[in-house]
């Protein structure tokens, strides 16, 4: 690990602010993710400035009967909050299949939302990748692909985003809060938040130079059946081959998301309206226009048996 400086922010304003004024700053929290990226190289920042004292760690009811999760919530305390299991439990349940114990302890919801890739071809520095090296090329496309992308890819990026936190936020239409080094506080739409790879898979989200999370807001509950099935190489400590979270409603009405196809969790409204009528009519609208390699086309027909699984447990 190379050398760098530390500092413990004073402020939200102050911590972006510092970011936004060196291009090799980076914020830290629970470092569950950026701590492994700088041991290998691939992230190495020269200043960290430690945001857990910034206060941002309350869950809180909001006026309209939502929720608002501050971002430095661990994932632990989340997915064991009393409103969090009661209301929301397609997010409980998401954050549990995730990591370890351990893990969960320390990572932080804002940084869920922020990890980066595991593609292999992301870790291993001897190969190329536009993620890490932007216009090196690709090695996942003439490589091993059957963990990778089959939606939203493109000819520079068929990498997929880690988080299961993020299908049951997507599926949960959360909105991300921001503060901009500048002060400006703006509010993303979670479904605006993560970027597809284009030709430029290296800028994930669509936070701009030190823009800081310092919430994410939850809309009032959804009733229904609240279900995070997680499909993986193992039973635990693993990223998914393929994960569906569903609400879904006793007259079979409801939404989807699904993890481990997509540069970003996917959800098409128009998925959602097909659900009443089973698993492969939603699977095939959520699914159209897929671009699978040889390798990784086994996950079409895994999402439609997966989504099949969760349907027949709704429906008890």
């Amino acid at each position: 690990m190379r050398a760098f400086t530390f500092e413990r922010a004073s402020s939200v304003e102050a911590a972006a602010k510092s970011v936004a004024s060196n291009p090799d700053a980076r914020f830290i929290a629970g470092g569950t993710n950026l701590l492994d990226l700088m041991k290998l190289e691939i992230e190495t920042p020269t200043h960290l400035i430690d945001v857990n004292g910034l206060g941002l760690d309350k869950i809180e009811a909001t006026t309209d009967g939502g929720l608002r999760i501050g971002a430095l919530v661990r994932n632990t305390d989340l997915a064991a909050h009393e409103t969090v299991r009661r209301d929301y439990g397609l997010l409980s349940r998401a954050l549990v299949a995730g990591a370890s114990g351990q893990l969960r302890n320390k990572a932080t919801t804002s940084g869920n939302l922020l990890q980066r890739t595991r593609c292999p071809y992301f870790y291993d520095t001897n190969q190329p990748c536009n993620k890490r090296q932007p216009g090196s090329g690709c090695s996942a496309l003439g490589g091993i692909s059957r963990q990778l992308g089959v939606m939203g890819v493109s000819e520079a990026c068929i990498a997929t985003h880690p988080s299961d936190m993020a299908v049951a936020m997507r599926a949960l239409d959360a909105v991300v809060e921001t503060v901009k080094p500048d002060g400006t506080i703006r509010s993303v739409k979670i479904e605006d938040f993560h970027r597809l790879p284009g030709d430029t898979p290296h800028i994930e989200t669509v936070l701009e130079r030190g823009e800081f999370i310092t919430a994410v807001s939850l809309p009032p509950p959804v009733g229904g059946r609240h279900i995070y099935r997680k499909v993986r190489d193992r039973a635990s400590y693993a990223f998914a081959l393929v994960s569906v979270g569903a609400i879904i409603q006793s007259d079979g009405k409801g939404r989807v998301a699904v993890g481990g196809v997509a540069h970003k969790p996917w959800r098409l409204e128009a998925a959602d309206v097909e659900l009443p009528k089973g698993a492969k009519a939603a699977s095939g609208a959520l699914l159209a226009g897929s671009r699978p390699t040889e390798q990784n086309k086994f996950k079409i027909d895994l999402v439609e048996r997966t989504l099949g699984a969760v349907i027949s447990e709704a429906r008890g």
